[in-house]
């Protein structure tokens, strides 16, 4: 990293959402880096610094337009590039809304999908970080029906292998203690409630032990996030989306950062969606933006 305040790209995300708006109301706070906002100049007039992307319509607030999914995307691959190019020394990005790219015909199932096609990364990790918590999930944006068979042996041993490196990378941790859930009830009760955690996840995480990597499962989700288990570990791993990210949620919500690891640069984004029902009213909390540009300064730093 340059030795003067890194250089953080700010997306705008959805702009019928609320992202300009929390784009305007952060883009001169103090976080110790420059930020510079990537998006259509017009939405972004309150903002002193802005790399232009130009809206394909004009926007209104709270009124979705698929003529400007390209858009969306525009932003999202400016960012992409200035950070590879090292332009910018990390990306933090206000939401998207999946919907309405997909029905502009575009597939895209999220922000960490698309990162990872646009910068073929190996293997990528969406995290969630706020309430004292790090929650790392095996499968992200599937339906629930498409978990069981996205969970291999191989694609935990790559995740492990990602949250390890990059906690120990990015977050300083010098031995991080990672604990796995089980995806089925009572980690399958030996088999009689599913053989996935016998015959998948407990496999995994020996050969993940057997690499040095420190992590304990498949442990039962549900009593997973007590304080007694959670005390001395440094991140969950949570086997699908909506099996770890309502605890993490309910203990931070607002305030909470996604961190996705793996990348070739730093991203971080906000814990929550567009928000179209506030958008352009004025009352939408900046607390998790700002929360993401002071994670993704300290990871940079």
């Amino acid at each position: 990293m340059r030795g003067e305040p890194p250089v953080i790209a700010l997306t705008s995300g959805e702009p019928a959402g609320i992202g300009p708006e929390l784009c305007a109301a952060l883009a001169r706070d103090t976080v110790g880096a420059r930020i510079v906002v990537v998006g259509d100049r017009a939405l972004l007039a309150d903002c002193p610094v802005v790399e232009h992307v130009p809206l394909e319509q004009p926007a209104l607030p709270g009124r979705l337009d698929p003529r400007n999914a390209r858009y969306v995307l525009n932003v999202l691959d400016r960012a992409i590039d200035g950070c590879l190019k090292g332009e910018f020394d990390a990306m933090v990005t206000a939401p998207v809304q999946k919907s309405v790219i997909n029905d502009a015909g575009i597939p895209f199932t999220g922000h960490t999908e698309y990162l990872q096609e646009r910068t073929h990364a190996p293997h990528v990790v969406m995290m969630l970080v706020g309430g004292g918590l790090r929650v790392a999930l095996a499968t992200t944006h599937l339906a629930l029906e498409q978990v069981p068979r996205a969970i291999t042996r191989e694609s935990l041993a790559a995740t492990l292998q990602v949250v390890d490196g990059e906690l120990r990378k990015r977050f300083h941790i010098a031995r991080p203690r990672i604990l796995v859930a089980g995806l089925n009830p009572h980690s399958g009760e030996s088999g009689h409630l599913g053989t996935e955690d016998r015959d998948i996840i407990a496999p995994a995480v020996t050969a993940a032990q057997r690499a040095g990597i420190s992590a304990s499962g498949p442990l039962p989700a549900d009593t997973l996030f007590v304080p007694q288990r959670l005390q001395g570990a440094d991140c969950v791993l949570a086997m699908y989306h909506d099996q770890g990210l309502p605890v993490l949620k309910y203990a931070s919500f607002g305030q909470g950062v996604n961190v996705t690891l793996g990348l070739p640069f730093v991203r971080t984004s906000v814990d929550h969606g567009t928000a179209l029902d506030l958008a352009g009213k004025g009352v939408a909390d900046p607390g998790s933006l700002r929360q993401a540009l002071r994670l993704a300064v300290e990871l940079v730093s």
